[in-house]
């Protein structure tokens, strides 16, 4: 539920409120009852949560035969305390669809979605409607080089204070979180990446897998870091991915030539990963064996006992093996036996000088699955490394124009897909770049036919002035990471010509964007209470007619009091389309759910028949009342709730709605939302 006068004046976010909200979802037998009372509105509200009873817990351990951990260490660094606050901290932000992009037809029946704006706003709203929804996330975050950018920025708006209070933190602590706004150590980087990978494991299916990219300049911490979100035991592994082939001379003479992705699952006993199809075309059953098609297999194995080292005379020559120098047979006397009972041991009629006198088939069918295993080197084939990408992105898809830096090679990602998801898998990238995912994911849908939906997001950043990219029209990265992706499916369409209408090159874009100051005041000083007729139009302020994109500051602006913009975009939202959207995805619905708009006297409500809810966001009359009422009263429409936005309805209009809801409409309720 999205009330963005509560989000802006009543935020009770503590640094242990998100871990309470999953320890209440997955043990609520250990908590104590929540106590209720009434708000002046007449509404009941929990007054105080239940509690966590820490002794009935430890008794269920107890009667359990539970062993307790007491050795151990801890990850903790500076910021820790506020990056955990973050993950629980409600967003202030609006979803403003791109109505003239998503209705455009190609893009209006797409199931991808494209989401502009700050990662971790992004995930608080995707962690509404998308948790235990993703089977696969794949990141590039910022790999904190010293040279590649990343300084960790926020506007801190907790005061002093509140990091008192909320935080319980001492002088010293507030005076170092201050100092890691602006900066780019360890630190700073563990506060950034922190929340962002609390929420992505929320999103991960139980089945799920992330995978990481990274260096040598954060591997330690992200292993670390990773350990703590997932735990230890969801460590599956990592991949070493070749880079280039040589560097210039360098200070130490090291040549470092490769990275890391880290590799792990939400539950290490249902995440899997799976290699190329295995190439069973060697079985063959020449002898017609009612168990299927075999191949000879190596009777001989590493380690043993006296029970597997004997000797196997074959009856019908009389020729003698035993196990090869320093090993064993990979059975024991009474397993061969059945062997040879079940023709599974074949005895030879002639035994030439130097080969055993029988062969054991593997049959095809005991094969415990169908791929390979994924190998840790996969990744240092040349067709991985930097080059590769950068040449693909400038040659095949750009005109020979190198408009991004540092792209992810494309058969990479296609490579890790392949290798976790099926064909009806979600796939998300929040630290979206130049979009290599997208491309990846659709390459991939078109050769072997899948329907995997992706999931991009990325910062409207500024590009350079003076780059390649800013000099042709993109003036931030999120244009050409879209600009990629519709390039890239038109050439995958040219490659495949026999793809059909499934195939699905479009995407929706939306932009995730911050209340401007004027909206906030008109919110935050508005009186529900009040029954003079409200005159101000908040729903405009929310329209995407001005979305600005590319925040940056002039160099002389030190205290960065005065931002600039490097575009100003027009999007064709109205604040109706704006608020339907960030409340339906904080109501918990996917942002491809069917909305229908239902015209009534003089304005329109919404309606979602997925859980039987009537939005009603603009302005509304004592007609349309009566209209809607009389829909729902004939059960053309099934609604059990109403919910209206406080600010387009006055007093009269208001109470008319809640009285004859009340009094003519059994079992459906009004929630207003200011």
């Amino acid at each position: 539920m999205v009330d963005f006068k509560q989000i802006l004046t009543e935020d009770n976010t503590e640094p242990n409120t998100e871990f309470l909200k999953q320890l209440r979802s997955k043990l609520p037998e250990f908590f104590t009852q929540d106590k209720y009372g009434i708000d002046k509105n007449g509404k009941e509200v929990v007054v105080e949560a239940g509690g966590f009873d820490i002794q009935k817990f430890q008794t269920s351990l107890s009667n359990h035969n539970v062993n307790e951990i007491v050795d151990g260490y801890t990850l903790n660094f500076v910021g820790k305390k506020y990056a955990e606050l973050q993950v629980g901290k409600p967003t202030a932000s609006v979803i403003i669809p791109d109505m003239n992009h998503n209705n455009e037809p190609k893009n209006a029946q797409s199931e991808n979605i494209f989401l502009t704006g700050d990662n971790l706003n992004v995930l608080k709203h995707l962690q509404q409607a998308y948790t235990n929804s993703i089977d696969m996330i794949y990141l590039d975050p910022p790999y904190n080089t010293g040279s590649d950018g990343f300084v960790y920025n926020d506007n801190f708006d907790l005061s002093d204070e509140d990091l008192r209070n909320i935080l319980n933190m001492s002088e010293d602590e507030i005076n170092k979180i201050h100092l890691l706004n602006g900066r780019s150590s360890h630190s700073a980087w563990l506060t950034f990446m922190y929340p962002r990978l609390k929420i992505a494991q929320q999103l991960l299916k139980d089945s799920g897998i992330i995978f990481v990219s990274i260096d040598e300049h954060e591997y330690a911490n992200l292993k670390l870091l990773l350990d703590h979100v997932f735990g230890e035991n969801s460590y599956l592994g990592d991949v070493i991915r070749k880079t280039r082939s040589s560097a210039n001379d360098t200070s130490n003479g090291f040549n470092q030539q490769h990275e890391y992705v880290f590799i792990y699952g939400k539950n290490a006993r249902l995440s899997h990963i799976h290699g190329e199809i295995k190439d069973n075309s060697k079985y063959k059953n020449p002898d017609n064996d009612p168990s299927g098609a075999w191949v000879i297999t190596d009777p001989s194995a590493r380690s043993g006992g006296p029970n597997s080292s004997f000797q196997i005379v074959n009856p019908k020559n009389g020729h003698v093996d035993t196990p090869p120098a320093g090993r064993y047979w990979a059975f024991s006397r009474s397993t061969f036996d059945k062997w040879v009972e079940q023709g599974k041991v074949v005895f030879k009629d002639e035994v030439k000088e130097g080969q055993r006198g029988f062969f054991v088939k593997k049959y095809l069918y005991e094969l415990k699955n169908e791929f390979n295993t994924v190998n840790s080197l996969f990744g240092t084939d040349n067709r991985f490394m930097n080059q590769a990408a950068t040449k693909y992105l400038r040659d095949e898809l750009f005109d020979g124009n190198d408009y991004f830096s540092s792209p992810k090679p494309v058969e990479l990602i296609k490579n890790l897909v392949k290798y976790s998801t099926n064909q009806d898998s979600l796939i998300l990238d929040f630290f979206a770049g130049s979009a290599t995912t997208a491309d990846a994911v659709m390459q991939l849908n078109a050769e072997d036919g899948g329907n995997r939906k992706w999931i991009l997001n990325t910062l409207d950043e500024k590009t350079p002035d003076d780059s390649n990219a800013s000099k042709a029209g993109y003036l931030t990265i999120d244009e050409i990471a879209r600009e990629r992706i519709k390039r890239s499916g038109k050439k995958i369409k040219k490659e495949h010509p026999d793809l059909g209408v499934h195939f699905d090159s479009g995407f929706k874009h939306y932009y995730i964007k911050e209340m401007n100051a004027s909206t906030i005041d008109k919110i935050v000083d508005f009186d529900p209470n009040n029954i003079q007729l409200l005159t101000d139009d908040v729903v405009s302020e929310f329209s995407g007619n001005a979305v600005k994109l590319g925040k940056y500051y002039e160099k002389s602006d030190k205290d960065k009091v005065n931002p600039k913009f490097a575009k100003v975009v027009d999007t064709g939202a109205t604040g109706e389309n704006t608020i339907l959207q960030t409340w339906l995805i904080n109501d918990g619905y996917k942002l491809d759910v069917l909305v229908k708009t239902i015209e009534l006297v003089h304005n329109n409500v919404h309606y979602v028949e997925d859980g039987s809810m009537i939005y009603i966001i603009d302005q509304f009359t004592q007609e349309d009342v009566e209209a809607l009422l009389n829909i729902i009263g004939t059960h053309q429409l099934n609604v059990k709730t109403i919910i209206v936005f406080g600010y387009s309805f006055d007093f009269a209009t208001m109470t008319s709605l809640k009285n004859n809801v009340k009094t003519a409409l059994d079992g459906v309720r009004v929630e207003v939302r200011y």
